[in-house]
């Protein structure tokens, strides 16, 4: 059965769910709009629905064509032939709560050089123009609105009539079962796992394209790059490299490990991460900024090292959980504790819990590089308007929620042993702070 616990109150949880179902997709909308249309401001945005009201929304609101269809048709075609015939190395997932043990291929890093690399040469042979996706950015978003949504009530079916694994189940709540989703690992056949498409080769993979769709765009339109979207390029490929290098680690994350797919998962990586997450850069094409070299490379190394280290406290905790304790921390031997649970299926197991290194530091450092990160390479466009940090905003509440929800789910599963993992490392995010 799925898990029927929510996190937050069943009033604020249900008026969360609702609100996110109906809001999101027009918001998409409205943040390409203002970008594209209206100089990047709110303001003008503002002015113009409230001269014009609800038509006036829905005549921005674009139409899905047919190049839209195409462009997403090829590039989730592209991917997913990547994602089934690339050789990696096997790789074990965490051990599910009902004793499963889901088994991935490796070769995100190879699907992602091999992506850039034929953009890239579509682009330099003439073959495809990088600008069109630009172009029809609008059309583009609407058709993976639609799209998505109906994909959400694909994964919902397929929960009740074919579940892939005993790691599936309805709380007997229809909106609960859409929003948080069916199933924990759905795959089409034995080896397509579909929330490593949607969240890596779609979502993620999407990132890095269209922040250099958004560079070339800026070249055509100006002959130039400007230094601010350069740094904010090369920081978000930077971040995106980190994460195909890293991507067998995020396989163990509360994103693949314990949130199943639905519309919070998948629709949110197949439309919010294209849109969202590559919005400064969207808003730069329209609005270059001369930063000067000095202050471009405060930034760049600035962003690196957020980018770095947030990938060195991944490492680490990968390290520390390969080898069961068994290897230094910052040089030292680490100090944890051991925690046992209890599955579903009613078996004993143990974990370590890591409580030095940057883990001794707070229970989900982590998210501080990459918070921090976010804003480096937003920074480059200044503070003229406020929206192109809506991402840092949103990913600031997004993950200050996660550690809550990862939180309250370790309390759950550890008990005794969770609070004196909280007792010795004792604030959640920001040492010293929260």
């Amino acid at each position: 059965m799925a898990e029927a616990k929510t996190v937050h109150s069943p009033a604020l949880t249900y008026f969360s769910m609702i609100s996110l179902l109906t809001l999101c997709p027009p918001f998409v909308i409205l943040l390409w709009y203002t970008m594209v249309h209206a100089d990047g401001s709110v303001l003008q945005t503002w002015d113009y629905l409230k001269q014009h009201g609800l038509q006036g929304f829905i005549d921005i609101w674009p139409r899905p064509t047919a190049i839209a269809w195409k462009i997403i048709a090829c590039y989730a075609a592209f991917e997913a032939a990547l994602q089934l015939f690339l050789p990696g190395k096997t790789v074990e997932g965490p051990i599910s709560p009902t004793g499963h043990r889901p088994v991935y291929k490796a070769n995100g890093l190879q699907a992602y050089a091999v992506t850039l690399i034929t953009y890239l040469s579509l682009w330099w042979f003439g073959i495809f123009d990088p600008a069109i996706v630009y172009d029809h950015l609008g059309e583009i978003y609407s058709a993976l609105i639609f799209g998505s949504f109906f994909f959400c009530i694909f994964l919902y079916i397929k929960g009740h009539v074919a579940p892939s694994s005993t790691d599936s189940g309805s709380c007997g709540n229809i909106i609960i079962d859409f929003y948080w989703g069916m199933e924990l690992y759905p795959r089409i056949g034995k080896n397509f796992d579909i929330k490593v498409f949607t969240n890596c080769r779609f979502g993620m993979m999407s990132w890095a394209v269209l922040a250099v769709t958004y560079c070339i765009k800026q070249y055509e339109e100006n002959g130039k790059v400007a230094d601010s979207m350069l740094v904010n390029t090369i920081l978000m490929l930077v971040y995106v490299t980190k994460f195909f290098w890293w991507e067998a680690g995020y396989w163990n994350t509360m994103d693949i490990a314990h949130d199943r797919a639905g519309f919070y998962i998948c629709w949110g990586c197949l439309v919010w991460v294209p849109s969202i997450y590559t919005s400064p850069g969207m808003y730069l094409v329209n609005h270059p900024v001369n930063l000067g070299i000095q202050l471009s490379i405060y930034i760049l190394a600035a962003g690196i090292l957020c980018i770095y280290i947030n990938y060195d406290c991944d490492r680490q905790r990968q390290e520390f959980r390969r080898t069961n304790g068994r290897c230094l921390v910052w040089g030292k031997a680490p100090s944890k504790i051991v925690a046992s649970y209890t599955t579903t299926t009613g078996e004993t197991k143990s974990s370590i819990l890591l409580t030095s290194g940057w883990w001794g530091l707070s229970r989900h450092f982590h998210y501080v590089p990459e918070i921090l990160a976010a804003f480096f390479w937003t920074v480059p466009a200044l503070f003229n308007h406020f929206l192109p940090y809506f991402y840092v905003l949103f990913l600031t509440i997004l993950l200050f929620d996660r550690a809550k929800r990862d939180d309250d789910r370790c309390r759950s599963k550890y008990g005794k042993y969770w609070k004196a993992y909280c007792e010795k490392v004792r604030y959640r995010i920001v040492p010293g702070i929260y």
